[in-house]
């Protein structure tokens, strides 16, 4: 009787034994320097650019001015979440926070078109229900990134450009300015300089070694809610000297923004070309979906390709456990997190 007991028993406990160490691999397979092994909420993640930002490249009053401007976004964002707020009202004031700073390539900072104007785009998706909204080319809506959430909860149109953007954000009662309220003069040089160089024939060897010139960062958020809701926005003034109406990645879901509960949300910043060919927020979230990637697995595989294609920048990610990662290809980016009330972390080099 004990022998035909020991024979029924023993594949239940070699079962048992099994599940427990594919839990076991499971659990660390998600954990890693950079993310949380816990699915506590709420979480928020941004990030001001990817470029040449190296120390030697920065100031220490300038280094300082970015630490505290992240630091103030990432405050704010953790306050709205930690009071029960979504994490669509979290990245919404953040972006808008970082667009009314002239250190970031966003509202006020914005870089400048070849004309010598200022043309913003901005993009918002909301991870629970899939809907998003996206304004492109706009030089007269105060807050491109309020006007990207507005296009998304007050149109059955998920991108508009130009001067009928504008038309919709003026309707909608969205704050509008002039187009000098966008005027900074240190971006202003940078494009002069530019043409200066063009105007005699003189070409960058390749765009990658000019990124300070050309200023591709752009300024985002991801957050999760208490409510498990994940969310993504990515506001910019695009790529100084830009011509002929050109558009980049940041307004483009799928490329400069991308949330889905079900796996992540991405926000992008850096050469947006080739975040569009690449499709580069959602291939993260497709590499969880059907290849069973872990988020930072997922994001670093897609940074990967696009450095085999010479494209750079990078993304900030998080996902519904609570798990975030930042990877990047370039010198620097921007970036920093908060997982608890009055602990902003911030970082801005390589290392």
């Amino acid at each position: 009787m004990k022998s035909i007991l020991k024979l029924f028993i023993l594949p239940f406990i070699i079962l048992a034994c099994t599940n427990n160490s594919s839990d076991i691999n499971n659990k660390v397979d998600e954990a890693s320097p950079d993310e949380t092994t816990k699915a506590a909420t709420p979480r928020l993640v941004i990030h001001g650019g990817a470029g040449k930002i190296t120390e030697e490249n920065l100031t220490p009053e300038l280094e300082k001015a970015y630490h505290e401007k992240l630091t103030e976004a990432l405050d704010l964002g953790y306050s709205i979440l930690e009071k029960g707020g979504t994490s669509s009202e979290a990245v919404i004031a953040v972006i808008q926070l970082m667009e009314k700073s002239p250190l970031f390539n966003a509202g006020i900072g914005a870089v400048f078109t070849h004309e010598e104007t200022n043309e913003l785009d901005a993009s918002f998706m909301d991870g629970k229900t899939g809907k998003a909204g996206a304004v492109a080319g706009v030089s007269r809506i105060k807050s491109p990134i309020e006007a990207a959430f507005t296009v998304m909860n007050s149109s059955p149109h998920v991108m508009l450009s130009g001067e009928g953007a504008e038309v919709f954000a003026k309707e909608q009662g969205l704050e509008m300015v002039e187009p000098s309220y966008f005027y900074n003069e240190k971006r202003h040089q940078q494009l002069l300089k530019i043409k200066e160089r063009e105007s005699k024939g003189k070409k960058s060897a390749s765009l990658k070694s000019n990124q300070n010139d050309y200023k591709y960062g752009t300024v985002g958020a991801v957050a999760l809610d208490k409510n498990g809701d994940l969310a993504a926005g990515t506001s910019t003034g695009g790529m100084t000297n830009k011509k002929f109406g050109r558009i980049g990645d940041s307004p483009i879901i799928g490329a400069g923004t991308y949330a889905d509960n079900s796996t992540c949300a991405v926000s992008s910043t850096g050469h947006g070309e080739f975040f569009i060919r690449n499709v580069t927020a959602y291939d993260i979230a497709a590499r969880m979906k059907y290849k069973g990637e872990s988020l930072k697995v997922a994001a670093q595989n897609t940074i990967n390709n696009l450095e085999k294609i010479e494209g750079f920048g990078g993304v900030i990610c998080l996902d519904a456990k609570g798990n975030f990662t930042m990877p990047f290809n370039t010198a620097g980016m921007y970036r920093g997190w908060i997982l608890k009330k009055g602990e902003a972390n911030v970082k801005m080099f390589k290392n």
